[in-house]
C-alpha cells in the first residue's frame, strides 16, 4: 500500500506548474472541445517520474499517454494531470489533479488537489474521506427539492446535447438549483464534502472519476452508472454520484 502523506506532498509540488500562465495558454486540440496544454504534460511528466521513484513496481495510467498495456490485475496509478483543462486555458481557476491508486481493479486510495485554493481531498479505502486533514461526509439531503446538483455536459460529444439538455431542464425544475463546474473530479469531491448533493455526466474516463468515486463512497455516498451498475476503472462510464439518496432520485431522470 502507498504512503498517503508522502504521496500528497508529491502531488502538491505541482502547484507551481499550474501557476505558469504561459504554459496554460500554450495548447493544442486533441479532439472537439478536447485540449492539452503544456501544464497537462508538465504535471503528468513530473508525477510519473516522482511516483516511479517512490513506487517502481506500480504501473502508470495517465490521460496524456497511451495506456493499452495497463494490466489491471496489478497495481496501477490512474492520473488526470489537469481535470478542467478548458477552465485552465481561460484562467477560470477551477481545475484539479486527480490521482488514484488501484489494485485488482479497485481503488484503494485517491487524492484530488485543487492548486488554486490549495485544498487536498483524499481517501483511503476503509479509512474515510478527508479535506485538509478534516473528516468529511456527504450531505443529509433526502430529496431533490432540497438539493444542489452539478451536471456535466459531455462537451466532447456535443451531438448529445439534444438529449442531455432536456434532462438538465427536468433536473433543474426538480432541485433547488444546478451547477456546471467543468471539473468532474472537483464535482465528486464536492459531493463527498457535502457542498453538492449529487452529480452526473455521461462518458467520463477513469482518470476523471477514479479518485472521486472513492472519496464519495468513503464519505458515506454512492456512485453508480446510469443503468445502476458498478463503475469501471478500465473503461469509460456514465456516472451518477450522490449522498446515498440523491443518486437514486437522479437516476429516475436518466
Amino acid at each position: 500500500m502507498i504512503q498517503i502523506r508522502k504521496t500528497i506532498e508529491i502531488v502538491k509540488k505541482t502547484h507551481s506548474l499550474f501557476m505558469n500562465e504561459d504554459a496554460a495558454g500554450n495548447f493544442r486540440e486533441k479532439g472537439r472541445a478536447d485540449y492539452v496544454t503544456e501544464v497537462d504534460t508538465a504535471v503528468q511528466d513530473f508525477l510519473a517520474q516522482e511516483l516511479y521513484a517512490q513506487y517502481p513496481q506500480v504501473q502508470f495510467m495517465g490521460e496524456e499517454k497511451e495506456n493499452s498495456s495497463i494490466d489491471f490485475s496489478k497495481p496501477v496509478w490512474i492520473l488526470d494531470p489537469v481535470d478542467g483543462t478548458t477552465n485552465l486555458i481561460h484562467g477560470y481557476h477551477h481545475s484539479a489533479v486527480s490521482l488514484a491508486y488501484c489494485e485488482n481493479g479497485e481503488v484503494k486510495a485517491g487524492i484530488i488537489y485543487q492548486p488554486y485554493t490549495n485544498d487536498v481531498f483524499y481517501a483511503i479505502k476503509g479509512e474515510g474521506a478527508h479535506l485538509n486533514n478534516e473528516r468529511i461526509h456527504v450531505s443529509r439531503a433526502k430529496t431533490l427539492d432540497e438539493s444542489l446538483i452539478s451536471i456535466g455536459t459531455s462537451p466532447y460529444n456535443k451531438e448529445w446535447a439534444k438529449k442531455n439538455f432536456p434532462i438538465f431542464e427536468k433536473v433543474f425544475m426538480a432541485c433547488q438549483d444546478i451547477r456546471r463546474s467543468g471539473s468532474a473530479a472537483l464535482d465528486l469531491a464536492y459531493v463527498a464534502c457535502g457542498r453538492l448533493d449529487g452529480f452526473f455526466e455521461r462518458d467520463l474516463k477513469p482518470w476523471d472519476y477514479a479518485a472521486g468515486v472513492l472519496l464519495v463512497e468513503e464519505a458515506g455516498g454512492h456512485v453508480i452508472t446510469y443503468n445502476d451498475g458498478a463503475v469501471s476503472m478500465e473503461k469509460p462510464s456514465d456516472i451518477i454520484a450522490g449522498n446515498g439518496y440523491i443518486e437514486n432520485e437522479l437516476r429516475k431522470f436518466l
